[in-house]
C-alpha cells in the first residue's frame, strides 16, 4: 500500500516522507497469547466506559493518536481499540528484562530520542503500509502538568506519519481517568477500581484532509504546484501542513474530552 502514481501527492512523497525501513518484523505470537489471557480479565476487573469504538477499522492502517497522561494509556487504547496496535515507546521502556520483553513480545517501536525518533517512525511507517494498527501520542511525551488543562502542544510527528502513509486512517482518541488509575511516581501498579473513559472520534486520512475545505483545502493542481518547488520552499510548505494537521487532531482531541 501507498501513493499511487496518479495521486498527486506521490510527487511530494517521494521528496518529504518518511522513508520506510528496509524491513520490520511482522509476527509476534506472544501479543496474540497475552490479549487472549489479560483483555477479558482486565475487563472483568475495570471500570472501563468506551464510546466510539465504530470508528475504529477493522482492518487497515490506523493511526491511534491518544493524549498522554499515564503508564497505562498503551493498554487502555489497545484494549479500547480492540486492535493489534504497535507504539512508538521511549528507549527507558526497553532496558529492564521484564519490561523489555513484553516491549519486544508485543511489538511496540523503541524510539530513540537522540536521533528525532527517525528510526521509530521509519518503523512505523513499514507497519502502517502493512496494514497494521501504530499508536501515537502527539504530545511527544507525557503531560506532567499538575492543573488542567493537561494537554500540551502536538508535536508533528503524527503528521508526518500520516502525510507518509497518506491513506492511512488518524483516529483521535481521548483518555479521562488515567491518571487516577495510575499516578506517575505515586502508584506502581494501577488502582483498577478507579473508572477510565475512553472516547474515540471519527478519523480521518491525510488524503481526504488535505482536500477537504477545512483542512488543507488543496486541489490537485495546488499540490502538483507544491510538487514543483525548490526543496527548502518545499520543506517549509509541507511543514506548515504538518502544522496545521497536527493543531486540528489536538483540537479533537480536546473536543472530545482530554482533560
Amino acid at each position: 500500500m501507498g501513493v499511487t502514481e496518479q495521486d498527486p501527492w506521490s510527487l511530494v512523497a517521494r521528496r518529504c516522507s518518511i522513508i520506510q525501513t528496509e524491513a520490520v518484523e511482522l509476527r509476534y505470537p506472544n501479543y496474540r497469547r497475552l490479549r487472549i489471557i489479560v483483555n477479558p480479565t482486565m475487563r472483568l476487573l475495570m471500570r472501563l466506559r468506551m464510546q466510539g469504538l465504530h470508528h475504529v477499522p477493522r482492518r487497515g492502517p490506523v493511526i491511534l493518536a491518544a493524549n498522554h497522561l499515564s503508564h497505562v494509556d498503551p493498554v487502555m487504547v489497545i484494549m479500547a481499540s480492540r486492535r493489534k496496535a504497535h507504539y512508538l515507546a521511549k528507549d527507558g521502556h526497553f532496558e529492564s528484562g521484564a519490561r523489555r520483553w513484553l516491549m519486544r513480545a508485543t511489538g511496540q517501536i523503541e524510539t530513540k530520542r537522540e536521533s528525532g525518533a527517525q528510526d521509530a517512525l521509519e518503523n512505523a511507517v513499514a507497519l502502517l503500509r502493512a496494514g497494521r494498527a501504530v499508536g501515537i501520542f502527539p504530545e511527544g511525551t507525557r503531560s506532567k502538568r499538575t492543573e488542567p488543562p493537561f494537554l500540551l502542544e502536538g508535536k508533528t510527528g503524527v503528521a508526518r506519519l500520516a502525510s507518509s502513509v497518506p491513506e492511512a486512517i488518524v483516529l483521535p482518541v481521548a483518555l479521562r481517568g488515567t491518571r487516577e488509575m495510575m499516578t506517575p511516581s505515586n502508584h506502581d501498579l494501577p488502582r483498577l477500581w478507579r473508572k477510565v473513559h475512553v472516547r474515540i472520534g471519527a478519523g480521518i486520512s491525510w488524503q481526504a484532509w488535505l482536500k477537504h475545505p477545512d483542512g488543507g483545502g488543496m486541489s490537485d493542481n495546488d499540490i502538483e504546484a507544491l510538487a514543483a518547488l525548490e526543496d527548502e520552499e518545499l520543506r517549509s510548505r509541507v511543514g506548515q501542513l504538518h502544522r496545521r494537521f497536527t493543531d486540528q487532531l489536538m483540537e479533537s482531541l480536546r473536543h472530545l474530552g482530554a482533560p
